[in-house]
């Protein structure tokens, strides 16, 4: 068996996103902004009546995570695997200081490639690892369960991307989701791929 609903929520806004810096696992709290983004949403998906809550160990899906919990009484468990995709050196800079002193690993970045030389983790690995800890803990639960996942932009749509069936190295057709904004997946039993999408980047601002 596995939970009937999943849902995968990003952590609300931080000062980072704002000023549009490049958070990878750098671990930026939620801001004032991201605090009311975080209690709006979990008010919504309280009602959705979660039956288990697992989230990133970073700071900000904690909290994000914490609002929910304190509106349904469960306990969220952490998960490493669900931290945000690593970004090494450019962690903490915006995309044009990061074309200022990488050219080349930015023009490959930007245009689907992978960027070398700055230990940045690959999409494949950040959506497989991702991918990994939510069909492992969907598969603790039964069809009647609601499973709130809480991560972060880049790697929740990477690990959806594996869970589609399709290779993060090489599609890009989902959009990061807004701070605070979830989405709904359903197990696809008996067919491929083992899950489809229902519904994408659902929020309230």
């Amino acid at each position: 068996m596995t939970a009937g609903t999943v849902i995968l929520w990003r952590h609300g806004q931080t000062d980072h996103n704002a000023a549009r810096r490049l958070q990878g696992q750098s671990d930026i709290p939620l801001n004032d902004a991201g605090i009311r983004q975080a209690n709006l949403a979990a008010t919504a998906l309280a009602a959705l009546e979660p039956t288990r809550i697992i989230t990133s160990d970073l700071g900000r899906a904690v909290s994000t995570a914490q609002a929910l919990a304190d509106r349904t009484g469960l306990q969220p468990t952490t998960d490493v695997r669900l931290r945000e995709r690593s970004f090494g050196a450019w962690e903490g800079l915006t995309q044009e200081e990061i074309k200022t002193s990488w050219p080349d690993a930015f023009d490959a970045w930007r245009h689907g490639r992978e960027p070398e030389g700055v230990g940045a983790e690959t999409r494949t690995a950040c959506g497989t690892r991702v991918a990994r800890a939510v069909e492992e803990a969907a598969a603790e639960l039964d069809e009647r369960d609601v499973l709130v996942v809480v991560g972060h932009g880049a790697a929740i749509t990477l690990g959806q991307t594996v869970m589609l069936g399709l290779d993060p190295g090489n599609w890009f057709g989902l959009t990061g989701l807004e701070n605070s904004g979830w989405t709904l997946m359903h197990p696809n039993p008996g067919r491929e791929p083992e899950w489809r999408l229902s519904a994408y980047n659902l929020g309230l601002d």
